[in-house]
């Protein structure tokens, strides 16, 4: 621990296991205590806590469903009741329904409708949420994806539109809140061998990774450290960007 976190708050959604737990760990790393969601996983978030806790840092786990946009307030409201302040919100929480076109007869319609409930809709609400309680300073770091900047292959509109909907919410944002120093950015990964990615990852054209410059998966740990810099005192001029940390995908 380098501790330049150190009496921060980190509100990290979908922390449960994944990308979100490895953010939650990078945070904890630098002194920051750390709040996670979950929905349905509350033995995967318990063993979260009680792993950054051991790093000497406060933790907790609250049960939210990002779907759910009015649970946004009382979440934010928790966290603060618990730490007295909050200084960084990760949104990291999201659905991927990948794999058919919007020609199919079989899509399925309600599905994508949550998912854009869940990356869309949830996240513009915890921001909403999170923004006056947020201190000088604070940081906002949204995960995109790739996608939102370039569709490479078929069968991903939906998915791929939400992620630039938060691009351009972020950009609005930064914007809006620039007077109070506080940063909004995003983080755009590549495909990473998570639970989620593994639910899509069969659907993915067989040259698919012929399109990235670097020909692997992305780590959690890599990402989880570029959105750990975001959240830090050295990113304090950084804001309305989009970082994308996906092997050269949008290049």
């Amino acid at each position: 621990m380098n501790n330049s976190l150190a009496g921060k708050v980190a509100l990290v959604t979908g922390g449960s296991r994944g990308l979100g737990a490895a953010i939650a760990a990078a945070l904890a790393q630098q002194g920051a205590s750390v709040a996670i969601t979950y929905v349905a996983s509350a033995e995967k978030a318990a063993a979260v806590v009680a792993k950054l806790e051991k790093t000497g840092v406060s933790a907790l786990a609250i049960r939210s469903d990002q779907g759910d946009p009015a649970s946004a307030g009382r979440l934010i409201d928790q966290v603060v009741a618990r730490f007295g302040r909050l200084d960084i919100v990760v949104n990291n929480a999201a659905l991927a329904i990948q794999g058919k076109r919007i020609d199919d007869p079989e899509i399925d319609n309600a599905a994508l409708d949550r998912q854009w409930q869940v990356n869309v809709l949830g996240v513009v609400a915890t921001i909403r949420a999170a923004a006056p309680r947020l201190t000088e300073g604070g940081r906002i770091i949204s995960v995109g994806s790739g996608l939102g900047s370039r569709v490479g292959f078929a069968g991903t509109t939906d998915y791929a539109a939400g992620k630039a909907a938060i691009v351009g919410y972020t950009k609005g944002a930064a914007r809006d809140l620039g007077p109070r120093n506080i940063t909004v950015n995003v983080v755009q990964p590549g495909v990473m061998a998570t639970d989620m990615a593994a639910g899509s990852a069969d659907k993915l054209p067989p040259s698919f990774m012929d399109t990235h410059a670097i020909n692997r998966f992305a780590t959690v740990e890599e990402v989880a450290a570029v959105i750990t810099f975001l959240a830090g005192p050295d990113a304090g001029y950084i804001t309305g960007s989009v970082v994308d940390v996906n092997g050269g995908f949008t290049a």
